[in-house]
């Protein structure tokens, strides 16, 4: 969440007394993540705030997004890929927006904080976020927040409808021994599929008579995509011994249950190009009204106990239990073979961590492995030097033996092509990351070893088909990537710059991404107005090499590799004006100010464009009452 200073003074009458009322220091105003880690409310507008302001209310760069607000993703840093040993559903396209348990804050604040976020859409929409916390006391707090979006889009079957609930709560006992945080979310994700355009001519052509986009003929006019999701968390922890001291003992407990649903409905299976009609996905079991269900449900408990030594640090063991059902309503008998209804498992884990603090060290290092019939394990390392206020150095390990997400081993559809059962052998990934915060620059590397790397492919020979199948890589993939950050100041202007450099060394193109990826910013800030009013206003160019682009496939919501077409090597220029006044701020922006002196060549996928010019306002504006 984004906040501020609360130094202010409420001036309210009573019995027709004027009281000043005075608000809490900064520091009263945490921010807190599930691993205890603290920051506070900040209201202040910087250009972190400018590439913060978008749908997913964090810095984007690496991903480049769909055409409509509320789409899904192109990654184009794969450095953003986050490990996890446990096997999750799939459908990766529906992931961006789904807050996930790391993802949930909690809060402790001083007096009432209110957050309310605004932007413009595409068309026929806006996008909202609305937040309140309050502590009833200084031990119990709660939260209620929730981001809606509803866009039309620009191109014909584009509509997006999301809603993000969460509410969070965090308690502690008078004497500090029992903590408790929890949080329930309820998420919902709708979007129009079209497939992508069917004649890229007409798009790049810059006929005037595909300005309207609505004109550009789709694939799909009528398919959708719908999932939603639950979940119920809380972790605590209870000091056994009386009074902390040097030597103190922890019991600790960890709860997640989750379900999940994903819908695929499309009324007319055939699309049409020109004169010619056609099956986009293959041939289907039934003529009309694809309806494919995909559920999914998971339970997990992580019991464990911590001995904390002032010196020494915390030693921690822990067990988990992780529990699973991936199912469909029915076992699909086919000349290829069985495809069974469900996939179900439980899975055990032992394991220990080891957490050590002192000074300017801060280390995390645990272990966990399966002891049940399904192998699994996680090896993770993170060493933190602090060498003062500016300088930070991090540097961390992870060996990963990670379960294949359930959408690789199972999947059932109407399409003829889109039904497998496999058993896929686990991914093995073994990555380095060094990252120096310093007060030069910024700097990280990141190296990575693959081997066994699952990925999406297209099968069919037609290359107006697109039937894509789960694969497994049986050789080994490195990647490589230095992501550099700079910003420069002079008088009132400043120039802030991130650069990404990524290598893949592999025999098959099947790990494909840019090997540049730039992001530049110009801009000038002021006071005016007495200070009043504080003004940022600039240039930011966004740009990346071009390379074999992943296609995306809307019946799985997946992404898969293709050889046939590279994508990139086209500028993005928005030119913004943003302004802070008291505790809030406005955003203006002309987003994509250059697309139409620089030609119609800019995609995110190869039948998906990128976004055209557009003007959008927004305004994130807080409350301490």
């Amino acid at each position: 969440m984004n906040g501020g200073s609360a130094n202010d003074s409420i001036n309210s009458k009573r019995n027709n007394k004027i009281e000043v009322v005075k608000k809490g220091t900064y520091d009263q105003y945490r921010i807190i993540t599930l691993q205890r880690d603290t920051t506070y409310v900040d209201t202040s507008l910087t250009i972190k705030k400018e590439y913060e302001h978008n749908y997913l209310r964090k810095d984007i760069f690496g991903l480049l997004p769909f055409a409509n607000e509320g789409q899904t993703y192109t990654v184009l840093d794969f450095g953003l890929k986050d490990f996890n040993s446990f096997p999750e559903i799939g459908f990766s396209g529906k992931q961006f927006n789904y807050l996930g348990v790391k993802d949930i804050k909690y809060y402790s604040v001083a007096t009432p904080v209110t957050e309310l976020y605004f932007k413009t859409v595409m068309e026929q929409g806006q996008s909202v976020d609305a937040f309140i916390t309050v502590n009833t006391s200084e031990r119990f707090n709660m939260s209620v927040a929730f981001k809606g979006l509803r866009s039309l889009g620009k191109y014909i079957n584009q509509l997006s409808s999301t809603g993000n609930f969460r509410f969070t709560s965090s308690y502690n006992t008078l004497n500090k021994r029992y903590y408790l945080n929890f949080h329930f979310t309820g998420q919902d994700f709708l979007n129009g599929e079209n497939g992508g355009i069917t004649t890229i001519e007409d798009f790049e052509s810059e006929d005037g008579a595909f300005t309207n986009r609505a004109r550009l003929e789709v694939y799909l006019k009528d398919a959708k995509t719908f999932m939603k999701g639950k979940r119920t968390f809380f972790d605590h922890n209870f000091r056994i011994n009386g009074q902390k001291g040097d030597n103190n003992l922890y019991i600790t407990h960890q709860f997640n249950y989750e379900n999940k649903f994903f819908e695929y409905n499309q009324k007319t299976v055939s699309s049409t190009v020109g004169s010619t009609t056609f099956n986009r996905f293959g041939d289907s079991y039934v003529t009309s009204n694809i309806n494919d269900h995909t559920r999914y449900n998971r339970m997990y408990n992580k019991v464990g106990a911590i001995y904390e030594n002032s010196l020494l640090g915390k030693f921690q063991f822990f067990v988990e239990d992780f529990r699973f059902n991936y199912y469909y309503d029915k076992i699909l008998i086919l000349d290829s073979g069985i495809i069974p209804s469900a996939l179900s498992n439980e899975i055990n884990t032992i394991g220990g961590q080891y957490d050590y603090r002192k000074n300017k060290w801060n280390g995390t290092f645990s272990y966990s492995n399966s002891i049940t019939k399904q192998p699994m394990s996680n090896f993770d390392a993170k060493l933190n030097y602090k060498l003062n206020d500016k300088n930070e150095f991090v540097f961390q390990y992870q060996m990963v033996n990670k379960i294949p997400d359930h959408i690789y081993n199972l999947y059932q559809s109407s399409y003829v092509g889109y039904n497998w059962y496999n058993d896929f052998k686990n991914e093995k990934i073994n990555n380095i990351e060094a990252t120096a915060k310093t007060q030069w620059l910024d700097a990280s590397l990141q190296i990575s070893s693959i081997k066994d790397h699952l990925y999406f492919s297209n099968d069919a020979t037609d290359p107006q088909q697109q039937i894509i199948s789960p694969k497994q890589y049986d050789k080994a993939i490195n990647y490589l990537s230095v992501k550099v950050s700079r910003e420069f100041k002079w008088w009132k202007l400043a120039l802030d710059n991130t650069i990404l450099y990524q290598q893949v060394d592999q025999e098959d193109d099947v790990l494909n991404v840019p090997k540049i990826v730039t992001r530049n910013s110009l801009y000038f800030t002021n006071y005016y107005f007495k200070k009043a009013l504080y003004l940022q206003t600039g240039f930011t160019l966004n740009y990346f090499t071009k390379y074999y682009i992943n296609d995306y496939n809307p019946i799985t919501t997946e992404a898969f590799v293709q050889d046939q077409r590279k994508v990139g090597d086209f500028p993005m220029i928005d030119f913004f004006v943003n302004a802070r006044i008291r505790q809030t701020r406005i955003f203006f922006k002309l987003e994509h100010l250059n697309s139409k002196m620089t030609g119609n060549n800019f995609y995110t996928a190869p039948n998906y464009p990128y976004r055209d010019f557009m003007i959008r306002f927004g305004l994130v504006w807080n409350f301490f009452q």
